[in-house]
């Protein structure tokens, strides 16, 4: 048995906001830089603008890199959530699982201390809660909702570990 799940930020109008806040700096050093206009009424340095445009670039670039993938397989699960950090469960420091539906959380993304613990997701409001034996507690978002449950429910263990 194994589920295997990789999720991308795709909401259109986060790719709206995105492009819109990357574009900005772009029309800031073509007006200031190549046709001599300042910028806004209290324009940056040229130096600063294109700074600030790079970082800006960098930033909308970091969203194309990021998705979180989940695979569950017999030894456990392990999610890696690119290019932030990789992390395994091993069956036998879970106590618990559950599907639930989470609503919001603050966001996308990697959330600490919400009622779920640690979170992870890029969109939507369904996921894996997991209680591990050292109290700590995770949730890891999904897509695959439904297949999930199959998988889980088809484990050769309970849900209470």
């Amino acid at each position: 048995m194994i589920f295997e799940e990789e999720q991308r930020f795709t909401q259109w109008w986060l790719w709206v906001i995105l492009i819109s806040v990357g574009i900005l700096p772009i029309v800031g050093v073509y007006k200031q830089v190549l046709l001599g206009e300042p910028f806004g009424n209290n324009p940056m340095s040229n130096t600063g603008l294109i700074i600030f445009m790079v970082c800006m670039l960098l930033f909308v670039g970091l969203f194309r890199l990021m998705k979180l993938k989940t695979v569950i397989n017999k030894n456990g699960i392990e999610i890696s959530f690119s290019p932030f950090l990789k992390r395994a469960f091993k069956w036998e420091e879970v106590t618990s699982y559950e599907i639930v539906n989470y609503g919001f959380v603050g966001g996308w993304g990697i959330r600490l201390g919400t009622t779920y613990g640690t979170v992870y997701n890029v969109k939507g409001n369904k996921g894996l809660a997991l209680q591990l034996k050292n109290g700590k507690k995770y949730l890891i978002g999904t897509q695959k909702e439904h297949e999930l449950k199959r998988l889980i429910d088809k484990m050769p263990f309970t849900n209470e570990l």
